[in-house]
C-alpha cells in the first residue's frame, strides 16, 4: 500500500503545484502613461486599483520609448534586441513578430484557452500571429489577412470608449484566459497638445472611465474572484513626444489588482515593460522561455498556500 500511497501523493502534489494563480489576466495599458501626469488627473478607477493592490510609478519602459517597441517587449518579455519591432508604423511588407508572444504562449500550453486583443492603432497587427488570438479587436472584430490602404488606417486611433465597449460587451460571454487591452487616448492628446496639458489630463479621465468599464465587466462575468488586473502603460512623454532615455519618457506605472495581489503595497524591485509578459504567464502557470528578458513580479503576490509550495518549484 505504500508504493501506492507514495504515488498518489507525487500525484496529487504535482496537480497542486501546477495550479494557476489566476484563472484570468487582463493586461491594460495606458498609452503615454506618465506617472506624474496621472497624478495629477482624475483618475479614480486607477487610483483605487492602485491603494488596494499592488503598485510601483517608476517602472521603466524600453529604448526607444516607443509605442510598438514597447508594447512588443510587454507582450513578448524580450527586449527590442531579441524581439526585433525597431519600427513605429503599421508596415505589412514587415509582416508579424517572429518571436513568440503571450498568447502563443499561453495558446501552446492549452489550445483551447481563450485569448484576445482590443486595440486601439492598427500597428498591434505585428503583434498577431496565427492562431495565437481568438479575436483581434480593432474597432471591431479583424480578420487576419493584410490590409489595404496602411498609410490611411496608420492615422486611424479608436478612442478607449470604444475599445472598452467592445471588450466590454464580449469579456462576459467568453470568459478569457488572456486579454490584453489598449486605451490610445492620452498618447493622441500628448502628440497634439502636449504632455500634461489640460487636453491630455481630460484624455486620462476618459481613459479611467474606460478601465472602469472592463472593471465592471469583470465582475458582471463574475470573474473578480479569480483574476488579475495588471495596468501599465508603454512610455511616458515630454512636450509633444517620447524618444529620450530620461525618466519622463520611459517611466511607467505598474499596478497589479485582483486575487492573490499583496493590499495596499509600494513594489520596491525594480520593474520593466517585458515584466509583464512575465508575470502573466507566471499567473497562468505558462513555463517561460530560457530567453525570456522579463522576470515576475512576484513581491506583488502573497505566497500561495502550503499546498500549493509542496514539492517545489
Amino acid at each position: 500500500m505504500r508504493p501506492l500511497f507514495v504515488l498518489t501523493l507525487a500525484v496529487l502534489t504535482s496537480t497542486l503545484s501546477a495550479a494557476p494563480r489566476a484563472e484570468h489576466v487582463f493586461i491594460v495599458s495606458i498609452d503615454g502613461g506618465k506617472p506624474k501626469v496621472i497624478h495629477e488627473a482624475e483618475m479614480p478607477v486607477l487610483k483605487k486599483l492602485a491603494a488596494e493592490g499592488a503598485v510601483t510609478w517608476t517602472a521603466n519602459t524600453i529604448l526607444p520609448p516607443k509605442t510598438l517597441p514597447s508594447h512588443t517587449s510587454m507582450l513578448t518579455g524580450l527586449g527590442p534586441d531579441k524581439h526585433q519591432v525597431l519600427w513605429n508604423d503599421y508596415m505589412p511588407i514587415r509582416g508579424v513578430v517572429k518571436v513568440p508572444t503571450v498568447f502563443s504562449l499561453v495558446k501552446q500550453g492549452d489550445a483551447a484557452a481563450v485569448t484576445a486583443a482590443f486595440v486601439g492603432k492598427v500597428k498591434f497587427r505585428h503583434l498577431w500571429q496565427k492562431d495565437s488570438l481568438d479575436v483581434f479587436d480593432f474597432g471591431g472584430p479583424q480578420d487576419i489577412a493584410p490590409v489595404a490602404g496602411a498609410d490611411e488606417i496608420e492615422k486611424r486611433v479608436v478612442p478607449c470608449q470604444t475599445v472598452a465597449k467592445g471588450a466590454s460587451s464580449w469579456i462576459p460571454e467568453k470568459k478569457p484566459r488572456l486579454c490584453f487591452i489598449h486605451f490610445p487616448d492620452a498618447d493622441a492628446a500628448g502628440h497634439k497638445s502636449g504632455w500634461g496639458s489640460p487636453e491630455q489630463k481630460e484624455a486620462f479621465k476618459v481613459c479611467d472611465q474606460a478601465l472602469g468599464q472592463i472593471v465592471r465587466a469583470i465582475e458582471k462575468a463574475g470573474l473578480t474572484d479569480s483574476s488579475i488586473v495588471l495596468v501599465t502603460a508603454d512610455h511616458g512623454g515630454t512636450g509633444k513626444n517620447h524618444k529620450d532615455d530620461t525618466p519622463d519618457d520611459r517611466n511607467i506605472p505598474w499596478i497589479a489588482w485582483g486575487k492573490g495581489v499583496k493590499k495596499g503595497h509600494s513594489i520596491t524591485t525594480a520593474v520593466n515593460t517585458f515584466d509583464t509578459a512575465a508575470t502573466a504567464l507566471w499567473l497562468l502557470n505558462v513555463p517561460l522561455p530560457a530567453d525570456f528578458d522579463g522576470k515576475p513580479v512576484t513581491e506583488a503576490f502573497e505566497s500561495p498556500p502550503a499546498t500549493e509550495k509542496t514539492g517545489g518549484s
